[in-house]
């Protein structure tokens, strides 16, 4: 029985709780990081100037021109909890370099033996730490790397991996577009739960931003999960997320966001109800700034998401 209940919890964690991916080992890492990127539903790999903008795509380090601080929490569903900080510089003679890390936190669990009477509990947790660079590499284009240590641990079970992260960002000011791609997880388990290494959540992503003339608007369009196989091109595009920043003012900011996948994957019955929306706001104080998010789960639930951050 105690086999039975881990290997639920496996499921489970490594699934990051994603309820709309597939479940894999360290699936937490799907997850979008920070309320502006939540509140975009993840749509994020092509936004300038946000210092979590390490986590989809390590080239947008360039973007920040400021020390920059970022510290978020995460209330998921039931008892999950998250939390995550990211930190970002530029060096001289270096570039610009950044620092990140993701926690979450399951709750605990009941464990019983095989007659079902509980002999205990055990908990369940994620932790990505990361650190990364970016370097301009020619007029309006620049490239970045994450190195990545993974550590997940269930009971007495562990596992850990090392990963990469590899983004490009490029810039065409005069239309106000920015458009982004990376490569997310690209590594190898060091230490299984059991005794067979799973595969990392490798991600592709491609994205663009656009600031329409004289609108006060960035309209973001992003595609993820292209490394997977399917059927057709229209297949292979479906997973996609759109998310729209209005800019009410230099203080004020309210946005919107749609995930396709989330939105199927999380239908039950005939209804999808909010599923696979979300929505957020910032504000911008000086050298302080505070995001909210909320992402719907539908009939299941929602995630609640804050980030404070500060330059420096």
């Amino acid at each position: 029985m105690k086999s039975i209940i881990l290997c639920s919890v496996l499921i489970l964690t490594s699934a990051g709780i994603a309820l709309g991916g597939d479940p894999g080992t360290f699936d937490f890492l799907r997850l979008p990081v920070g309320a502006r990127a939540a509140a975009l539903n993840g749509s994020f790999v092509s936004m300038k100037n946000d210092p979590n903008g390490i986590f989809a795509n390590p080239a947008s380090l360039t973007t920040i021109q400021r020390r920059t601080l970022s510290i978020g929490y995460t209330k998921h569903l039931l008892d999950i909890n998250g939390g995550n900080a990211s930190y970002t510089q530029y060096l001289n003679g270096i570039g610009h370099i950044g620092a990140g890390m993701i926690v979450m936190d399951y709750g605990s669990f009941d464990m019983t033996d095989e007659s079902m009477n509980r002999t205990g509990t055990f908990g369940a947790r994620d932790l990505a730490l990361l650190v990364g660079g970016a370097l301009p590499v020619a007029e309006f284009t620049s490239a970045g790397v994450n190195l990545k240590f993974i550590h997940s641990t269930i009971a007495s079970y562990n596992s850990s991996a090392l990963a990469v992260d590899i983004g490009v960002f490029y810039e065409i000011p005069s239309e106000q577009i920015t458009i982004g791609a990376s490569v997310l997880n690209l590594g190898r388990q060091l230490s299984p739960f059991v005794n067979q290494r799973e595969s990392l959540p490798l991600d592709v992503k491609v994205g663009i931003t656009k600031k329409p003339l004289h609108l006060p608007v960035h309209l973001n369009l992003n595609f993820h999960k292209l490394n997977e196989s399917h059927d057709s091109i229209l297949e292979t595009f479906s997973n996609f997320t759109f998310g729209v920043e209005l800019l009410m003012s230099e203080s004020l900011q309210l946005r919107l966001g749609y995930s396709n996948e989330q939105r199927k994957e999380l239908k039950l019955g005939s209804s999808s109800g909010l599923a696979g929306f979300a929505a957020g706001g910032g504000l911008h104080l000086q050298d302080y700034t505070v995001d909210y998010a909320f992402n719907s789960y539908g009939k299941i639930g929602g995630i609640h998401r804050i980030s404070v951050g500060i330059s420096l």
